[in-house]
């Protein structure tokens, strides 16, 4: 057994063997500067950084471009240090030991309130689970671009890492120069002195990477040059000329291009082709692969020709007799009404539920003489991701070697995968991450890699690039789960919630991702999933008797991470859920939520700029009104008001939405206004038109026809507006996706009377 595997056993069963490797001393973050390849003139000085003959800086790059802007942020992070000019930074992809692995993700993971880690409320618990979670992170080493992480997991590691080539810069040239250090200055990337001497980094770096850095100090915040401040992309130049290399923009030399067809009918598998010979004799085809069934892969039948074009003509022109997957077929109207009576029934129940968090006693409170209640229950369908980029792998299986060029969020699981197709050693696979023309949470899945590899073992050693087309990438993706909850809240007197229970159901993402993410893992995995019930059980109002439970379903339908996981649907349901109190205690929406949060000033402060930017209480154009959400996820604070009017086919239109957002330290203030913006029209675009329907085992939507993204036409004004900070970062990349459904559906009720509590709001 690996010794991963026996950790992670050990971890998840609280065996004994958790004490002994506490004992172990934990895993560098710096890593070790064997880790850096280097080329003619270039210094290594640890896992992250190393210098060329010119002074130029490399930095391992172990994140995705996926449009979120970390090729930007990141180096921003080292320039700082540094003092060094952005544009002095250059990237290089990080290899595939432990030391780039992300912890972040993994502490995230935990399902504890928000507020028990901040500091002065950390308990022993809070404590020791992170350290643990930390600890085993760290010894498993994933690497994954996800939940938002990618600044917060760096923060510290790259920022010291960077400092700590500094310190041995100084020393260096201490040493050198026989000038005491605290006389040296490092700036523009030149180290120099009052007296005149001065060098810039390529020339004390042979030297530094052998001195002792001593003791190493961060920048203080009044020092910094470069963080905070609106400083340009790095990548606008290379996306405007189109001379940035996406996953479809590989091209290695001998390219063969290979298209693929699935079951329509999902968990189905191709049993006989009737035309094969057919289509072989088709002009520029060369073969056909099938493509069995296999962990973390979908079966299949795929043609390889000389273009593209060829590929996906001939494998539409197969004649294929599919098999119909053993377990039948999913019906996803039969799902949402089955998670509405599994939401109802767990509801009602008073205790033996896995609760997320209790605390007072909510059945009590609802038993008072006079008990105002105020039930409802909410329903949030599928989700395609629906990426510009659609799914691709390029692959080549050569001399034992294998090479993949792939737009993946995470490069250690993808070439673990393509190992495992090719049965050779992780070893000797190599992998290229290319840019990604977005992600959204389908690339932590590397299914296609694993189908692009087979296929290449079939090609003569000739690289393969392996392209879905949109009809499949819809129709086979790893969805967004379906869920409903239930909700129930007691007011007293003064129209304020005593008590709330909250009741949700739908399929648990990630001991579904593991069983087929991680092929080290064997057998089912089955644990408690905190992406179930985020944004319920840490919701920040204060309300003292809480019950809040999640049950995990599993409906046969493939599901998987999407833009803000648990948060994309449970911010509507309790943000919808706090307005319909507000409303029955008939109160300002506003100023309902902000008497809840007397204990939460950041919330607080959040929620009043975007109402006082926003122009709250003042009057608007005839036939529009205001609707407000407040949402914390992945360590930031987001607050929403948009501005409704429907059209004269009841159609909403969202003419201006108004953001305010508490993001701890902004490292990049115009990139974390940009994610906001994406974020916001990624979740009206759901909130809007998005579902998948299933009927028989088949997904209806088949292309943007059935399931369009916002049009620029539709396509609100959004302003941004960032607090000021000086906690540590949150997240950007998904914070701005979970408060503007329930923002429009509470405006949509201002205007009609009428709560719309299932999504889409069109209907």
């Amino acid at each position: 057994m690996k010794r991963r595997t026996l950790l992670l056993g050990a971890a998840a069963t609280g065996g004994g063997l958790l004490l002994g490797w506490a004992l172990l001393p934990p895993r560098s973050r710096l890593g070790d500067r064997a880790l850096l390849a280097l080329q003619a003139g270039e210094v290594a000085f640890n896992g992250w950084i190393k210098i060329a003959a010119d002074g130029g800086v490399a930095l391992a790059m172990n994140r995705s471009e996926m449009g979120q802007g970390v090729h930007t942020a990141l180096p921003m992070l080292v320039a700082e240090e540094l003092d060094i000019g952005l544009d002095r930074v250059r990237l290089v992809q990080a290899g595939a030991d432990a030391v780039y692995g992300n912890v972040a993700t993994f502490v995230a993971s935990l399902p504890f309130h928000p507020r028990d880690s901040e500091p002065g409320r950390r308990t022993a618990a809070v404590k020791g689970g992170e350290w643990v979670v930390a600890k085993l992170a760290r010894e498993l080493g994933i690497n994954m671009t996800g939940a938002s992480t990618s600044i917060v997991d760096a923060w510290e590691p790259l920022r010291l890492a960077a400092a700590t080539v500094r310190a041995q810069l100084v020393g260096a040239a201490s040493l050198r120069w026989r000038l005491p250090k605290e006389e040296i200055v490092v700036h523009g990337g030149v180290v120099s002195h009052a007296s005149g001497k001065r060098a810039h980094f390529g020339e004390l770096a042979t030297a530094a990477a052998g001195t002792p850095a001593g003791d190493v100090t961060l920048k203080p915040r009044a020092a910094w040059t470069l963080i905070g401040r609106d400083t340009p992309r790095t990548d606008v130049v290379a996306k405007s000329n189109g001379s940035a290399v996406y996953g479809l923009d590989v091209r290695p030399e001998g390219l063969l291009f290979a298209a693929v067809r699935m079951c329509p009918v999902l968990g189905g598998a191709p049993q006989r082709v009737g035309n094969e010979d057919e289509v072989l004799r088709r002009p520029g085809v060369q073969r056909l692969v099938r493509l069995p069934p296999r962990a973390g892969a979908t079966a299949g039948v795929a043609v390889v020709a000389r273009s593209s074009w060829h590929a996906r003509q001939a494998v539409e022109a197969l004649a294929i007799d599919w098999a119909p997957p053993p377990a039948g077929t999913v019906d996803s109207k039969a799902i949402a009404a089955s998670l509405e009576a599994t939401a109802r029934d767990a509801l009602a129940q008073d205790g033996g539920l896995a609760y997320y968090r209790s605390g007072g006693d909510a059945a009590a409170a609802e038993r008072e003489a006079g008990a105002r209640v105020v039930e409802a229950l909410y329903r949030a369908p599928y989700l395609a991701h629906a990426a510009l980029e659609p799914i691709n792998c390029t692959a080549q299986v050569r001399d034992g070697h294998v090479t993949v060029w792939a737009p993946t969020q995470v490069p250690g699981i993808a070439r673990a995968h393509a190992a495992r197709a090719a049965g050779v050693d992780e070893s000797v696979v190599t992998l290229h991450v290319t840019l990604l023309g977005g992600g959204f949470g389908r690339r932590l899945d590397a299914d296609f890699v694993a189908q692009a590899v087979a296929v290449a073992q079939e090609t003569g050693g000739r690289p393969v690039q392996l392209l879905w087309s949109r009809e499949e990438d819809t129709t086979h993706d790893y969805y967004r789960p379906a869920a409903a909850a239930a909700l129930k809240a007691v007011l007293g007197a003064d129209g304020r919630p005593l008590s709330l229970r909250i009741a949700s159901a739908g399929d648990a993402i990630t001991p579904r991702w593991m069983e087929r993410g991680l092929p080290w893992l064997a057998g089912p995995v089955d644990l408690p999933d905190k992406t179930t019930a985020e944004g319920l059980f840490d919701q920040p109002y204060a309300i003292a008797h809480q019950r809040i439970a999640h049950v995990a379903t599993r409906s046969g339908v493939p599901v998987g991470y999407w833009r803000s996981v648990g948060h994309s649907h449970n911010a509507f349901f309790i943000e919808s859920f706090i307005d319909e109190l507000a409303h029955a205690a008939q109160q300002n929406p506003v100023a309902y939520r902000l008497a809840l949060l007397a204990d939460s000033p950041r919330h607080a402060a959040v929620l009043q700029l975007a109402a006082v930017q926003a122009g709250w209480g003042s009057p608007l154009p005839s036939g529009r009104a205001r609707g407000v959400a407040l949402h914390e996820s992945f360590g930031s604070i987001v607050a929403q008001v948009a501005e409704v009017s429907l059209a004269a086919d009841g159609v909403p239109r969202v003419h201006r939405v108004v953001c305010a957002v508490d993001c701890g330290t902004v490292v990049n203030p115009g990139i974390a206004r940009q994610q906001m913006e994406g974020g916001i029209v990624f979740g009206l675009t759901a909130a809007l038109h998005g579902g998948i329907d299933i009927v028989a085992g088949v997904v209806q939507q088949k292309n943007f026809p059935e399931q369009p993204l916002l049009t620029l036409a539709e396509s609100p004004r959004i302003e941004t507006y960032l607090m000021a900070s000086e906690h540590p970062p949150g997240g950007v990349g998904e914070p701005g996706t979970p408060p503007i459904a329930p923002a429009v559906a509470n405006a949509l009720f201002v205007l009609t009377g009428v709560r719309r509590r299932v999504l889409p709001l069109r209907g």
